[in-house]
This record gives structure tokens, sequence and C-alpha cells, in this order.
């Protein structure tokens, strides 16, 4: 039983990066086991969290070892449902919730999505305007929108600038461009033309 890997379902209301996160951060700790991730996003109905129900009691049944489950389920009927698939449950918003209501003196909204400013229109829409504008001026595609860049990621090729400007845009609505250098360039001993105008 010492080779199994136990399997653990990441359940949430919206895109799991928060469950997944999180989740991570706490099997990070024991590194001599091997997990199976599986990972229940947008389960934000009954009828979705009666689906994933089954398939947790499916792997429950399945499997030698009881599954872990971590939730960021916001509706405390879905969590409840969730919770009594037979898996072992972690549900990491109301483990703190709970305390900061006490301590707050306020009730929590409830609202899915919030950890990634969804909720927040004007956020969410400069993040994806800086997610087109890295894919329009990747890997050198264009220039002609450089000027209007916050960063221009400069390297040779393969050495994950694409990656790194998505993720800025994604994370932080930074706009991006990223030029790659070639062997021409790199027997300049300045930037390439396109850097400099």
């Amino acid at each position: 039983m010492a080779n199994t890997k136990r399997v653990v379902f990441f359940v949430s209301d919206s895109t799991g990066i928060t469950a997944e996160t999180f989740g991570h951060s706490l099997l990070t700790q024991f590194e001599h086991i091997e997990f199976d991730i599986r990972v229940l996003r947008y389960v934000d109905n009954l009828e979705k969290a009666e689906d994933a129900c089954h398939v947790i009691e499916k792997a429950v049944a399945s499997e030698p070892l009881r599954p872990l489950v971590f939730s960021t389920l916001i509706d405390p009927a879905a969590r409840d449902l969730i919770a009594a698939s037979g898996g072992v449950w972690f549900d990491l918003f109301d483990a703190f919730i709970s305390p900061l209501q006490r301590e707050l003196h306020q009730r929590p909204s409830h609202t899915a999505g919030r950890t990634h400013g969804v909720v927040d229109d004007r956020d969410y829409t400069a993040r994806i305007d800086a997610v087109n504008f890295a894919m329009a001026n990747d890997d050198g595609i264009t220039t002609r929108h450089y000027p209007e860049a916050d960063i221009i990621l400069v390297g040779v090729s393969r050495t994950g600038k694409t990656p790194t400007c998505l993720y800025l845009a994604l994370h932080y609505g930074v706009c991006a461009a990223n030029y790659p250098l070639t062997e021409d360039d790199l027997l300049e001993t300045r930037l390439p033309v396109p850097l400099r105008e």
C-alpha cells in the first residue's frame, strides 16, 4: 500500500484555482506520498454538486484509500452534499470564514469568484485585454504596438517569454510583449532595430 497513489479532489464553484493552490500548498508538505489530482470545476448548482458527489463516491468505492476532498464551495447545500460523499473532507473556506465572521462581526457575502477578480468587471476586462495584447505581440509577430507595452521581454527562443507574458497578463493585467533574439541580433552590440524605435 505504500506505493498507492492517494486520490485528491479539488472541488470549486468557479475555476478551481484557489482550491488547487491551497490544496497543493498543503499536500507538498507530504513529499513521500504520490497524489492523483482530480479537479471538479464550476460546481455551481445542486445538479453539478450531485454529479461531483457521484464521481467522488465512485472513487471511494474503487480506491484502497479514501480520497481527500478539498473544497472552496460557497453554497452550503452543495457543500453538505459533497461533504457526505465519503471522502476525507477539507472545507478550505469554512475553516476560515466562520472565525473571520465572529471576529469581524459581519456575515460573509458568499459570492463565488471574488478571489480572482471575476466580480470586478474593470479588472477582469483589463486582464483579458492584457492577454489579447500578449497574444497579438507574441514572439515578435508584430512590433508596431510595442510603444503601448508595459514591458517587453527580450531573449532567445524557448526561454519562457510567452508563458511569462501570459502570466503577467492573467494575474496582473500587465500588457507584455516579447521579442525573440536571433543569431544576427546577437552579433550586434546594441538592441535590435524594432526595440530601438
